[in-house]
This record gives structure tokens, C-alpha cells and sequence, in this order.
């Protein structure tokens, strides 16, 4: 390890907040290693908010607008405003890697590097930065966490406690529909037989209220045994899911940002796995918190485990092996979930 640096840049701009959410501990780790360093992180909204108030960032940037070439003015920006010591970014489109070389800082510019299949993909950041000798061994252990006020804590204890349904006597559960991408969405029948099987099995049941997608995707539709969290942005959503976390409870979900956010935040996770591999988007054990990761159709393939927009179905969830949609998510039965739930 050399001396802190002074002026750090970490550019994380893929767009996701689950991508945010995996470079989290190299934020903290970075934040560790160089006590008295300003740690600046230019990203995407809404993502962004879950850095605000972080204790290890000093300012969070973003784009100024949505349009072409928006990324790559924001990185231009901010190394006007100051120069970094040190840039590590996770994005590579745009020429921005060649961008951060050129101010002069030292730079990691590629945290990929020929990924194996089965290495986690925020493990391998950790990795890298280590063999960089950027980290310490203890480091490349760290999970990602999202660190809340107390106020934020409170918040999510009231609000669990008003939206808790009366019925039912064991550990909530939180069924997290969404899925971002077509691709990724579990049929919207196996989660109607998933709650109905919880609800008997005595778990309270909730589910963040999101507005319906575009293109005439919509959520599934749930009974009255299923309650609404209200839509309180993604911190607010953060400390509730640190309440099911308080009180014994899971959170069901496909690899999405509120998923992992669930897992940020404490709380056991079952994640749904079909056109993403679990061997490296999957969310693992982390400090004693438990998790199942499942996969549907293991031996697809269609799958490319490292290069995952280029697989025929990604952008528009049309498979080559079934009409009725991916056939890797329909792949994984109600009874898997349910002894996963269990279990944890």
C-alpha cells in the first residue's frame, strides 16, 4: 500500500442500481484505505441517492441531462473541476477509460479483465483492486451494504409496522415482482400460487408498489393477503427492507437492483435466476445472512454466462427455446421458492 490518496474518482455509469450496489465495498474499501481523501462518485439516478449521506463519499455527480454523449461530459466535468489522484470506473463506453488516463491520475479502467464464469462479479472488482494493491486482503470480503441514518431506520420500523397485515404469525416476506427487463420476469401466475402457498404457511406478505411498466407489461396482480409498501424512493424502500431484516424475513425476487438492495440492507434473500448465471450475478451468504440463489435451466445453451446482452433472448425476451417467454425463469417451480423461504 502506497500513501493515501487525496482525490479520489470512482465512475460507475452502467446504468443500473443493482451495478451501483455490487461496487459499494469497493466505495467503502477505497473510503478505508485512504483516511482524509475526498471520495467523489459519478453515477446514474436514481442509484445515486443510495451514496447520499454515505459517510465514506464526500459528493456524489451525475449527468446533467439524458442525452447523447451525457456520460462522458460528466466525466469531462468532473476532472475539470478536479483532478483525482486516483480514477477506478467500472464503465467503458464513450472512450471514458481513455478519458481518465489522460488527466494523469493513476487509473483502474477495467475491472473485468477476461471474467471466469463462476467468480461473482462484485468479488472480482475487489479482486483486481487488490492485486492493484488499491485494497487489503480483509477487503475482498466485504459485502455491499447501504448505510442508513437513524431517522431512516425509524422510518422503516413505522412504516413496516402500518403496512404489516394482520394475518398471519411467522417472518414477513417481501415478493419483489418487478424485474427491469422482460427477460428477467418470473411468470406472473407462479407468483399468485407463491403467495397464496406463503399465506398459508402463516407469513405476513408484502410487495414495494411500483407503477406499471411500459409496452403493456404489468406486475402481478395479488390478493388482498399481499399489503403494498408505499413508494418511498430507494433509501426509504432500503430501511424497510432493514426492517424485514430486524424481524426474521426474506425478500423473493429476480436479479434486479431492489433485490440486492434487499440484501444491502440485511435481509435474506431467494433470488430467481434464468437468463443471468447465479455462479456470478448471484447474491451468495454474506456475514451469517442467509440466501438462495436459484437457477432456472442451468444447462441453457443460449446462456452466455460473461456476456450476457449478447444472449439472442436479453433485449427482447424472446427465446429460441420456448414461444410462451424465457423458458430459464419458467424453469424455476413455486415448491423451490417455498423450501428456499423455509429454509431461511
Amino acid at each position: 500500500m502506497r500513501e493515501p490518496y487525496r482525490e479520489i474518482l470512482v465512475v460507475d455509469l452502467l446504468g443500473g442500481i443493482g451495478d451501483l450496489i455490487m461496487l459499494l465495498p469497493v466505495v467503502h474499501g477505497l473510503a478505508r484505505r485512504n483516511p482524509g481523501g475526498s471520495l467523489r462518485v459519478l453515477t446514474h439516478e436514481p442509484g445515486a441517492a443510495l451514496l447520499r449521506g454515505d459517510p465514506a463519499v464526500t459528493r456524489v455527480l451525475t449527468p446533467r441531462h439524458g442525452g447523447a454523449g451525457a456520460e462522458r461530459e460528466a466525466v469531462a466535468e468532473a476532472l475539470a473541476v478536479r483532478r483525482p489522484d486516483l480514477a477506478v470506473t467500472t464503465t467503458r463506453y464513450d472512450g471514458i477509460p481513455d478519458l481518465l488516463a489522460a488527466s494523469g491520475a493513476r487509473c483502474v479502467t477495467d475491472l473485468w479483465r477476461r471474467p471466469p464464469p463462476d467468480e461473482p462479479v462484485g468479488e472480482r472488482y475487489l479482486r483486481i483492486l487488490l492485486a492493484e494493491g488499491l485494497l487489503r486482503p480483509e477487503d475482498a470480503l466485504a459485502r455491499p451494504a447501504v448505510r442508513l441514518t437513524p431517522a431512516e431506520i425509524a422510518y422503516g420500523e413505522s412504516t413496516l409496522a402500518r403496512r404489516l397485515p394482520a394475518s398471519g404469525t411467522g417472518p414477513p416476506v417481501v415478493l419483489i415482482t418487478d424485474a427491469g427487463m422482460d427477460v428477467k420476469r418470473w411468470p406472473a401466475g407462479r407468483w399468485r400460487e407463491l403467495a397464496t402457498s406463503l399465506a398459508r404457511r402463516g407469513h405476513p406478505l408484502l410487495t414495494p408498489d411500483a407503477p406499471p411498466k411500459r409496452g403493456g407489461a404489468v406486475d402481478a396482480v395479488f390478493g388482498p393477503e399481499v399489503a403494498a409498501l408505499p413508494r418511498c424512493g430507494l433509501r426509504g424502500l432500503a430501511a424497510c427492507f432493514a426492517a424485514v431484516a430486524r424481524r426474521g424475513g426474506v425478500v423473493v425476487g429476480g436479479d434486479t437492483g431492489p433485490l440486492r438492495l434487499a440484501a444491502a440492507a440485511g435481509a435474506a434473500t431467494v433470488g430467481l435466476f434464468g437468463p443471468t448465471w447465479a455462479g456470478r450475478y448471484g447474491l451468495g451468504s454474506r456475514d451469517g445472512v442467509g440466501c438462495a440463489d436459484l437457477q432456472g435451466l442451468p444447462g441453457c445453451p443460449h446462456r452466455r454466462a460473461t456476456a450476457i446482452t449478447e444472449q439472442p433472448c436479453w433485449w427482447t425476451a424472446e427465446c429460441p427455446l420456448s414461444p410462451a417467454g424465457p423458458a430459464c425463469m419458467a424453469d424455476i417451480p413455486v415448491a423451490s421458492v417455498v423450501r428456499a423461504v423455509t429454509r431461511l
